[in-house]
C-alpha cells in the first residue's frame, strides 16, 4: 500500500491533468474535453463530466458542438466505448489505438475469435468487409438503432461469401437471442472501423442511438496523423491525466493489447522519468515533472459519473485504499458515480427521474459535516442545466 503522502500527491496530479482541480471557463470545452477522451455511457453522461470540469457548461452547448458546429465527435473508441473528444483530435483518439496487426486486433474485440475460427475467416477480413459493407450502407443515410445496422451490414456481407460460409454466416449467434452470428460479427468490428474513421454517432433519435459515415458527417475526411505520431500524442496525454504509470495499465486503459502498449511506449521512452512507487517501478512524461513536483491543490465538490474520465483509473488502490469501497465503486453492473469533496472520494450517488425533476441519492462514505453537506447541496443545484428535460434537481442523502 502506498504511503498517505505519495498517494495524495498522484491523485492531486491526475486531478490537475483532468481539469478536476480547479475548473475551466466555458470556453475551454475542447482543451477539456480533448484531455483524455470523455466516455459517453449511459448517453448523455459526458455532459455529467464536461460539467464537473468548466464553469457555466449547458447542456446545450455539448449538443451544438456535437451536431452543429461539430466541433465534437462521438465513436466508439477506448476500450471499445462510445467516447467524445474534439473533431480536430480524431487522429489521436482513432488512429492511435489501430491494432498493428491481427493478434493485437483480435485482442480490441475480445469475444470473436471462435466463432471466426468456425466462420473460416481472418479478423483482419472480417473488419475489412464490415468497413467495405459500412461506407456502402452508410453512404447518405442517417441510420438509427444499433440493431438494424448490424442487420443492414450483415445482408450486405453475406452475398460476398462463398455458400459455405453463407450457410455459418446466417446460423444463430451464441451471443443474443433472435441475432443470427452474421449480425454479432459486425457489432464486434465496428469498433476497429470507427477506429479507420468511417462510421460515427449522429444525434440521437428518441432513445436510439444513430449511426452516420464520418466523412459526410463532417463534410471532409478527419484531420490525419500517421500510426507512430498518432499513439505517440495519446500516450502524451494518457501520462497528463494519469501519470505515473506502466504499459500495463496503459493497456487496461486504452482496451488494446499489452504488446500494442509496449510498441506504443517506445516510442516517447525517451521522453520518460522513471518514479519509485514505493517499489514499484512506473513511469512520468519529462515535461509534466514540474507539475508533479507541485500539483494544484483541489478544491469544491464534484459530481463524477460512473464511467468518468477520473475512475478509468487502472491502480484504483490509489482513488480507494479500502477494498470495500472498490468493489462498490467500480461494480460490473449498476456502478454508481462519486463524489468528490477537495479531491477525495466522499460519497457515491445514483440518480433517479421522476417526471422533469432530477433526484440524486447520495450515499456518504465519510462523515460530512454541515459546511460540506451545504456544499453538496449547492453543486447539485448548478447540474439541472446538463440534465435532459429537468427543471429541477432535488439530492438526498440515503444510508447505504
Amino acid at each position: 500500500m502506498l504511503p498517505e503522502q505519495m498517494r495524495s500527491k498522484i491523485v492531486r496530479f491526475r486531478l490537475q491533468g483532468q481539469h478536476l482541480s480547479h475548473r475551466l471557463p466555458p470556453g475551454e470545452l475542447l482543451q477539456t474535453a480533448g484531455a483524455c477522451g470523455v466516455q459517453n455511457t449511459p448517453p448523455g453522461a459526458a455532459a455529467l463530466s464536461l460539467h464537473a470540469r468548466l464553469s457555466g457548461l449547458t447542456r446545450d452547448a455539448v449538443e451544438q458542438a456535437l451536431e452543429e458546429g461539430k466541433t465534437l465527435l462521438q465513436t466508439w473508441s477506448l476500450r471499445g466505448a462510445p467516447t467524445i473528444f474534439p473533431t480536430r483530435d480524431a487522429a489521436v483518439f482513432n488512429t492511435g489505438l489501430l491494432p498493428g496487426n491481427s493478434r493485437t486486433l483480435q485482442t480490441f474485440i475480445i469475444g470473436s475469435e471462435q466463432p471466426l475460427k468456425e466462420l473460416g475467416m481472418p479478423v483482419g477480413e472480417l473488419v475489412r468487409l464490415t468497413a467495405e459493407a459500412a461506407r456502402v450502407v452508410l453512404d447518405g443515410r442517417i441510420l438509427a438503432n444499433k440493431w438494424k445496422l448490424d442487420q443492414e451490414l450483415a445482408q450486405h456481407i453475406l452475398h460476398k461469401l462463398p455458400a459455405g460460409q453463407q450457410k455459418i454466416w446466417q446460423g444463430p449467434s451464441p451471443f443474443a437471442e433472435n441475432q443470427i452470428l452474421g449480425e454479432a460479427l459486425v457489432s464486434f468490428a465496428l469498433r476497429p472501423v470507427a477506429l479507420q474513421g468511417v462510421i460515427c454517432f449522429a444525434p440521437r433519435r428518441g432513445n436510439e442511438a444513430s449511426f452516420v459515415f464520418t466523412e459526410q458527417w463532417l463534410g471532409s475526411p478527419p484531420a490525419a496523423l500517421d500510426l507512430r505520431q498518432a499513439r505517440r500524442e495519446l500516450l502524451r496525454r494518457y501520462f497528463r491525466c494519469y501519470g505515473p504509470s506502466t504499459p500495463q495499465d496503459f493497456a487496461a486503459w486504452t482496451g488494446t493489447a499489452l504488446q500494442q502498449a509496449k510498441e506504443t511506449w517506445e516510442l516517447v521512452k525517451g521522453e520518460l522519468v522513471e518514479v519509485n512507487l514505493e517499489g514499484r517501478r512506473a513511469w512520468l512524461h519529462a515535461e509534466h515533472l514540474p507539475d508533479w513536483d507541485a500539483p494544484d491543490e483541489p478544491q469544491g465538490v464534484r459530481f463524477l459519473p460512473p464511467h468518468d474520465p477520473y475512475m478509468q483509473q487502472r491502480d484504483r488502490q490509489v482513488l480507494a485504499a479500502d477494498k470495500k469501497l472498490q468493489r462498490t465503486t467500480w461494480r460490473t453492473v449498476g456502478r454508481p458515480g462519486v463524489v468528490l469533496l477537495i479531491g477525495e472520494i466522499a460519497a457515491v450517488w445514483r440518480p433517479e427521474k421522476r417526471g422533469r425533476r432530477q433526484k440524486l441519492n447520495v450515499t456518504p462514505i465519510v462523515t460530512l459535516a454541515q459546511p460540506a453537506r451545504s456544499l453538496f447541496e449547492a453543486e447539485a443545484q448548478t447540474l439541472v442545466a446538463v440534465y435532459p428535460n429537468c427543471d429541477e434537481v432535488q439530492m438526498e442523502f440515503v444510508d447505504d
